[in-house]
């Protein structure tokens, strides 16, 4: 059998490539016409609202039924305001709020906004139970560590997403979360038994079904309690038997990013992509990394030609495509409620959300809390994984500069937190409050060091834990914001300074 014209558009109609650029290039516009499924938006596709809209236009005008989807899970991973920063926090704030109302109000809230913009998939939430603290890639992505608690806010985050008119995605099947190895690098092993998988990492994934998830994402993951042999995003045991079969999904089974280290290193970027329909994801998202016509054509291609030398069925393949189609048709018929008209003085629902994630402990007497000065801040930079853009803004010294004006702010990084610059810091606080923010310190030895140096010359300074709690019985007063969205920096610097009470 040869690659037909029909064959090729078949196998385009699986395939959400990236692509660079804010407005279509001339390849992708091409391809939209000949069929393709549709594309995948990244910050560097993004400069406004209104320029979003024009771009998901331009790429309608080409294609009335393509999928328009973006990685917006609030929070640490934003693309619709990695630039700024994000104006909701993410799943892990909303854990510990644990009121799924709120998080249905957020989804929907963010949903309109996406739906303004014209994106009709959202690759969001994230469904894997963060059962390990040191795990490099899940962490504030995750609604929390117990599985009920997970599963009541991925349904609630579907619900007010869908409600909007935009398609949910639970990610990353069948659970990320105990996990010590970042999928974009290698290949993260899951050990745990059918049973435990059963009672923790699939009760989310569950609860999205049941909640009418349109979408489920594989994660790329080796679990040997289903299959021994072939990660997830390949296995016709996981996809296939597990998903579809016994969890009765009906919806879009898409692959993550199939560039990822995990697949694409043993398999090649083609030969994962094949592998993963016939296995029975329906749709084949790449470009986060190769964003380029050759890459999207390259999927493509694998595709076709895994069909035209038996090893993937057409009818498997032709199966996928109308999934796909299926869920472009509910896209289009979707309607977004209308806008609720805020009121002069309204807190925004993010912030809102934001303030009730923070905790407080003091654990001295003399913590002086509102900060009696403007203080000098010292920001813990630690290396982002690959799912956060790395030029999102965050931490507590910027917007506390708003409220406190004469706040000064050092950032360090692991290849600048030196004794001497430690020692610069403790020089710039003398005779002023000290402020010391830093971000999953429990992962990182270079904060937990840094974090010792200041303690012991300023045991009355404030410690700002921005990422997954760990201690709390560092410094005169330790205030966890339980995230790093711009919200939360914002809230947090609102309680130092007064404005909102601890």
């Amino acid at each position: 059998m040869k690659r037909s014209p029909e064959l090729l558009r078949l196998a385009d109609s699986v395939v959400l490539p990236g692509f660079v650029g804010k407005t279509p290039p001339d390849w992708l516009r091409g391809r939209l016409a000949d069929g393709l499924a549709g594309v995948v938006l990244f910050s560097r596709n993004i400069a406004s609202p209104s320029q979003v809209a024009e771009l998901t236009a331009a790429l309608r005008a080409e294609n009335p039924a393509v999928l328009v989807g973006i990685d917006e899970e609030s929070g640490e991973v934003t693309r619709l305001e990695a630039a700024t920063g994000s104006t909701r926090p993410g799943s892990y704030a909303l854990g510990v709020v644990d009121d799924a109302g709120l998080t249905e109000e957020i989804a929907r809230d963010l949903g309109r906004d996406l739906a303004r913009a014209g994106v009709t998939l959202d690759f969001a939430p994230s469904a894997d139970v963060n059962s390990n603290p040191d795990n490099p890639v899940i962490g504030l992505r995750s609604f929390g560590a117990d599985p009920g608690l997970v599963a009541r806010h991925t349904a609630a985050w579907i619900r007010g997403l869908q409600s909007a008119g935009v398609a949910a995605c639970a990610k990353h099947f069948p659970g990320h979360g105990d996990t010590a190895v970042d999928s974009h690098h290698g290949l993260p092993l899951v050990a745990a038994t059918a049973g435990e998988l059963h009672e923790v990492a699939l009760r989310p994934f569950r609860a999205a079904v049941d909640a009418g998830v349109r979408m489920v994402m594989t994660g790329h993951l080796l679990v040997p309690a289903h299959d021994a042999e072939l990660p997830a995003t390949l296995s016709g045991r996981i996809l296939y038997d597990l998903l579809r079969v016994e969890m009765g999904f009906e919806g879009v089974i898409v692959t993550d990013g199939i560039e990822m280290a995990a697949v694409s290193g043993p398999y090649g970027i083609g030969g994962a992509s094949a592998l993963a329909v016939a296995g029975g994801a329906d749709a084949v998202c790449v470009g986060g990394e190769n964003a380029d016509e050759q890459t999207a054509l390259a999927v493509r291609d694998a595709i076709a030609d895994a069909v035209t030398e038996g090893r993937l069925p057409e009818e498997r393949l032709a199966d996928a495509a109308r999934r796909v189609a299926g869920l472009a048709a509910w896209s289009a018929s979707a309607e977004a409620p209308p806008a609720v008209p805020g009121r002069p003085g309204d807190v925004p629902v993010g912030l809102a959300a934001a303030r009730r994630a923070l905790r407080v402990t003091r654990r001295s007497a003399a913590a002086v809390l509102p900060l009696p000065a403007p203080p000098h801040v010292v920001e813990l930079a630690p290396e982002m994984n690959l799912a956060i853009d790395k030029g999102t803004p965050w931490g507590v010294g910027e917007p506390l500069g708003k409220l406190l004006p004469g706040t000064t702010v050092t950032r360090l990084e692991a290849s600048t937190a030196t004794g001497s610059a430690i020692e610069a810091v403790l020089a710039s606080a003398a005779g002023r409050p000290l402020v010391a923010v830093v971000r999953d310190a429990h992962r990182h030895a270079w904060q937990a060091d840094a974090l010792g140096h200041l303690l012991a010359a300023r045991p009355d300074a404030v410690v700002v834990e921005m990422g997954l709690p760990g201690r709390s019985d560092l410094g005169a007063v330790h205030l966890a914001t339980h995230g790093s969205a711009r919200v939360c920096g914002q809230a947090a610097a609102e309680l130092l300074a007064g404005e909102l009470q601890a």
